[in-house]
């Protein structure tokens, strides 16, 4: 056995921590601010609003701070439950747009914001390894409760989103059908 001033596993958590968070921290900065060609708050509100996610600023503000707070968290390894979760939840809200498009990122599809989910998800279960701002502070905020609560909050929080988007473009699309017959 080789001795080595690096733990594998603590440094691949790293690895992915940061990737994961720097991504998930453009995609909500674009959101929030704009940057990164994104639409901020008033163009990413319209965005949701059309989609079904009403109120569209609203949803567009906990969309990016999901985003952004939880990919800047995951990165320093901080209440990496909390954190995981909320990605992941927002993560989730994005596969149920993308998924009437299939699998494939390339046709629309939900295929890049499940993996993105499911990386945030699981670092939230794995939690952050050694090289973290929770490991610092003796994981205060990364305790093993938290995993199922945050996991359970934000699916409970999923549910209810989604569920109102679902209920909103069917709305929609009576609507829109009505109209149709009607004229």
């Amino acid at each position: 056995m080789t001795s080595s001033c690096f733990d594998r596993h603590d440094l691949g958590l790293l690895l992915l921590r940061v990737t994961t968070g720097g991504v998930l921290v453009a995609h909500g900065t674009q959101k929030l601010f704009g940057w990164f060609g994104g639409h901020g708050i008033e163009g990413t509100g319209a965005f949701m609003e059309s989609i079904g996610f009403a109120p569209g600023k609203a949803n567009a503000v906990v969309a990016g701070l999901a985003e952004a707070g939880g990919g800047t968290l995951l990165a320093l390894g901080l209440a990496t439950p909390a954190a995981g979760s909320a990605a992941a939840g927002a993560m989730a809200g994005a596969t149920a747009v993308h998924a009437p498009n299939g699998f494939f990122s390339q046709g629309g599809g939900y295929e890049y914001p499940a993996f993105l989910g499911m990386v945030a998800a699981t670092l939230a279960v794995a939690g952050p390894g050694a090289y973290s701002v929770d490991d610092a502070l003796g994981h205060s905020f990364n305790r093993n409760w938290m995993v199922p609560a945050a996991l359970a909050g934000t699916a409970l929080g999923v549910l209810v989103s989604v569920g109102s988007r679902t209920k909103n473009v069917r709305a929609q699309e009576s609507a829109s059908e009505s109209e149709d017959d009607g004229a």
